[in-house]
């Protein structure tokens, strides 16, 4: 076989490949054998049909087409390899000679990984918001726990903010009582806005057997989007009793003793929470800034497929869950689907080529990612998906994925190899130590940066 490569632009090539006719003799008997296990001719038994009587009945023609898409994968594996270049996506073959007894000759053109400099990134710098927990942060911190044991009591009285009241509702639309438009003994705290716009007005001030009735735009079910008459009967109302903030509470509700003691462990933990979040955001900030310093050529096939990725998700999976379309996701945005498009073709190039250039750095500083980070990986990618480690790792090994988490991985190790040379301050002027929360701060910042995964990880 000879092959030979021609670069179209930075991101495509075009191989020529020259086959010799007897390089297709495995895939010519694999074609025979194939079509004498799908034919009958009388007189042969099945799959004993010789090849000149395939020939006669059923035209050469039908056995090189097989025998040559059975090959044309191994030669193209093959001029590749030869040619040293990295493939994005499928190509697109065109046969361009083909001489029973003689020649296969065939083009494949193909997106290509471009070739990638990388600057000196030693001189970023970024500023952070600083790590600041106030007195009013563990007091609502606080005081949410508290709201988790509150207890509720019936009374004899109109229903005011904060009660819990219990409420039958029966929505129409145009006269006509939706299908699914009632609803008995639903609990709902007044206040809370977790039902329909207007509900708060209109079960305010009532007692127990009260009813009222408003107007209110449907957020789902058949009428969505429509105005409905919704009729609310009041059947109970309670009141809602929060427990003391005392030594007492804390024992309730915590490991603790005291509740000095429990407020001391929130501030910690709103500390570490912060903290987390300024990594994050000091990751993301350098990785915005690395962006900027290396110019990457886009290729545009791969660019075209990354966009359709992301517009087929979203629309097929997120807002399908939503029992939303496309159109209304960009009506509640209040954005165009041209706006939308433009944001999706942005968000496409900066994954791709945060996975282009985080990937020459893997390459250039030579990283490796060890059993146990892959590990320590998918535990957070299991719990992420809402799946056990066990039935996560399974659906990685059975989806050949596998490569991605240790891309993954990787980047996450080459972006953290820049946030180690760039200076991070905060806006205290302070500089910030990132080692405690890098590694899962720096994967965090990846995955944000690439969203969903473009062929560029799954083509190496």
């Amino acid at each position: 076989m000879k092959s030979a490569v021609e670069t179209l632009n930075p991101t495509r090539v075009r191989l020529t490949v020259e086959v010799p006719f007897e390089e297709l003799k495995d895939s010519l008997d694999a074609a025979y054998k194939k079509i004498n296990q799908q034919v009958t001719v009388k007189g042969f038994r099945k799959g004993k049909i010789p090849a000149r009587v395939i020939d006669q009945r059923f035209g050469r023609g039908a056995v090189l087409e097989e025998a040559v898409n059975d090959a044309l994968p191994k030669f193209y594996t093959e001029a590749v390899n030869e040619a040293e270049v990295n493939p994005l996506g499928q190509p697109e073959v065109d046969i361009t000679e083909l001489k029973d007894g003689e020649l296969l000759a065939f083009t494949a053109e193909v997106d290509v990984r471009p070739a990638i400099e990388i600057p000196d990134y030693s001189g970023i710098e970024v500023t952070v918001d600083a790590v600041e927990v106030t007195d009013e942060d563990v007091e609502k911190s606080v005081e949410q726990l508290r709201e988790r044991f509150a207890s509720t009591s019936p009374v004899e009285r109109a229903a005011q903010d904060g009660d819990v009241v219990t409420i039958d509702l029966e929505a129409k639309v145009d006269g006509e009582v939706l299908p699914d438009g009632v609803a008995s003994d639903v609990s709902y705290t007044i206040g809370s806005g977790e039902l329909l716009d207007g509900i708060d007005e209109a079960v305010k001030g009532l007692e127990a057997g009260g009813e009222a009735t408003f107007t209110s735009q449907l957020k789902g079910g058949s009428a969505e989007g429509k105005d409905a008459e919704v009729t609310v009967k009041v059947t109970a109302v309670a009141a809602r009793e929060l427990p003391e903030l005392d030594d007492d509470f804390a024992q309730l509700a915590s490991e603790f003793d005291t509740l000095d003691e429990l407020k001391a462990d929130s501030r910690k933990r709103l500390e570490n929470m912060k903290q987390f979040d300024q990594a994050t955001q000091a990751q993301e900030r350098v990785l915005d800034e690395l962006l900027k310093l290396v110019e990457v050529p886009m290729p545009e096939k791969l660019l075209e497929d990354e966009i359709n990725t992301r517009k087929h998700n979203l629309e097929h999976h997120q807002l399908g869950q939503m029992g939303l379309d496309l159109g209304k996701y960009l009506e509640i945005q209040g954005k165009t689907e041209e706006e939308f498009l433009a944001e999706t073709k942005e968000q496409a190039e900066k994954g791709i080529k945060t996975q282009f250039i985080l990937d020459e750095l893997v390459n250039r500083e030579k990283l490796d990612v060890s059993r146990e980070e892959l590990t320590e990986h998918l535990f957070r990618r299991a719990a992420s998906s809402g799946m056990s480690p066990d039935q996560f790792a399974q659906a990685v090994a059975q989806g050949g994925q596998v490569p991605m988490l240790v891309g993954e991985v990787a980047r996450g190790k080459a972006l953290a190899v820049v946030v180690e040379a760039a200076k991070v301050v905060d806006t205290n002027g302070e500089v910030v130590d990132l080692s405690d929360d890098e590694d899962e701060a720096t994967e965090t910042a990846v995955e944000a940066a690439e969203g969903s995964e473009s062929e560029a990880s799954e083509n190496k």
